[in-house]
């Protein structure tokens, strides 16, 4: 990796290894394991099973900080070739589980790792836990991740014989919730923070997802099925794609993109190329962002032209009711907010929903201070990105947040401290008809070993240059063929874009310049 030196530790060589880790004492915590595992593959408790991991020291632990906290996390601390640095890990969804893939990634590329479940065991959809349980909430919040990063640093210095040089945080959605969470509650948990796609505004985003799910199922009439999409991704993409210069079913300056839904309207009997009255303003709906009923915006909508391949399962699902954004929001107000298993979003005030919202839970779920003075005042670095195309989380939530920060930091001391990259094609942190691998989450980098976010984020962090073009790559692969490159574009740092040439390989990075326009 440019300009960071690469050094590399063993657990012989400084600490006890695996054994020290046994008999560790730990505030409110429970050491359950602490094994060395030999190079190859494990299965998780959850069935999966990840391969292809190098030797490790494997440690399981439960923190219980209240009565009624039961929070589960792992550490993963190499046995040979550790970089010298701990590499936390986020959970999307409501968590409820550890993060064992994107443990096994860091692993491999050297990091003692770590993850929690957050106090509670479910899917990713599932808040039931939550019920009559004021202490999981506030763990999931914050306090779960922040106590493992706490505890994962001690094992990290009882097993190598010295603390990490650098700490660093890495993840999505509502990981990238977790992340604002660390930089602005915990500055000095982490040294470099990615958080993509932030549920950071998080009472607003679900209050918000009433009005919008009232939108889609208040009239059957309005529901826009998903058999729909093709006809609106079409229009869509016809009215804004060439309006960055290029053709290629990539919408990336949606802030020009001017999309009228009314133009879909039926001029004659319904069908599947065309949009009733009550469809075409459940769409309007859909892109506008849901409001309170005197119209005061909640949360932003979603982009034209980053219909599909996303929609189906995050918005219109396959039946009225069938998208995850309504279940997050439905399960949210049950379990969390008025701990009512009957209550029902499509009969609710969403401004009143906010009120209670913010007054349950936004001390612990919302994370939207734009005050990281003290983060940065320590040498904190964060990196943020979202993709364009994202059906699950706004991403002028993200611009939004970045907004706010310079407005209250100043732009040289945002600059100094954090970057934005949105994605152009992307969907939620990853996936799209774009390029959307650049080093997040473990995946590929998009202009080879060494140059994606993470690392470019250390090269900051570590070395004091300041991140500049990231490169991003699509790559597809399919059984028992290798993987192949198929495009690559260039990330500029917000509120650049990347602008075509006119005339180069639409698919090559060197075809774009970072412009501000």
């Amino acid at each position: 990796m440019p300009g960071v030196c690469a050094l590399f530790y063993s657990a012989s060589a400084f600490g006890a290894g695996c054994d020290a880790v046994k008999g560790m004492t730990l505030e409110s915590t429970t050491i359950t394991l602490a094994e060395a595992v030999p190079a190859g593959k494990i299965t998780t408790p959850y069935g999966d099973v990840v391969a292809g991991l190098p030797a490790f020291c494997r440690v399981s632990g439960v923190i219980r900080p209240t009565a009624d906290s039961v929070i589960r996390f792992e550490v993963w601390l190499p046995s040979q070739g550790w970089n010298g640095r701990f590499l936390g890990v986020g959970n999307g969804g409501f968590a409820g589980s550890i993060n064992y893939g994107q443990m096994g990634s860091s692993l491999k590329l050297g990091y003692a790792t770590a993850s929690t479940d957050t106090g509670h065991q479910g899917g990713a959809e599932d808040a039931s836990w939550a019920y009559k349980h004021p202490e999981k909430i506030t763990d999931y919040g914050y306090r779960a991740l922040h106590l493992t990063t706490l505890r994962s640093k001690e094992i990290v210095a009882a097993m190598y014989g010295k603390g990490a040089e650098k700490a660093y945080f890495d993840a999505c959605s509502n990981g990238g919730r977790e992340a604002l969470m660390e930089a602005q509650r915990f500055p000095e948990d982490y040294d470099g923070i990615l958080g993509g796609a932030p549920a950071n505004n998080w009472t607003r985003m679900l209050s918000s997802g009433i009005d919008v799910a009232q939108a889609e199922m208040g009239d059957p009439a309005g529901y826009v099925s998903s058999m729909k999409l093709p006809a609106i991704n079409k229009a869509t993409l016809a009215a804004c794609d060439a309006g960055d210069g290029v053709k290629d079913g990539i919408v990336s300056d949606p802030a020009r993109c001017r999309f009228d839904p009314g133009v879909l309207l039926c001029k004659g009997e319904d069908g599947l190329g065309c949009l009733t009255g009550p469809q075409v303003r459940a769409l309007t709906k859909l892109y506008t962002g849901g409001s309170t009923r005197d119209g005061k915006s909640l949360f932003p909508g979603y982009v034209p032209g980053g219909e599909l391949p996303g929609w189906p399962s995050w918005v219109t699902g396959g039946g009225p009711g069938g998208g995850s954004g309504g279940r997050y929001a439905e399960n949210y107000f049950r379990y969390m907010v008025l701990n009512d298993p009957a209550w029902s979003l499509l009969t609710a005030d969403p401004g009143a929903m906010l009120e209670k919202a913010q007054a349950a839970t936004g001390k612990d779920l919302d994370a939207v201070s734009y005050d990281l003075r003290p983060f940065a005042a320590r040498g904190g670095k964060l990196m943020m990105y979202h993709g364009w195309n994202d059906a699950a989380i706004s991403p002028w939530n993200t611009i939004n947040y970045w907004k706010g920060v310079r407005e209250a930091m100043g732009a040289a001391e945002e600059d100094a401290a954090v970057r934005l990259y949105m994605v152009p094609g992307m969907e939620h942190c990853a996936n799209g008809t774009g390029p959307n691998s650049f080093g997040q989450l473990g995946l590929q980098a998009g202009d080879g070993p060494g140059s994606g976010a993470l690392d470019v984020l250390r090269g900051w962090v570590e070395k004091g240059v300041a991140p500049g073009v990231v490169v991003a790559g699509k790559y597809v692969s399919s059984p028992g063929k290798a993987t192949v490159e198929v495009m690559k574009r260039p990330l500029c740092p917000y509120p650049q874009r990347a602008v075509y040439d006119g005339t180069g390989d639409a698919n090559g990075v060197g075809s774009f310049a970072c412009k501000t326009e």
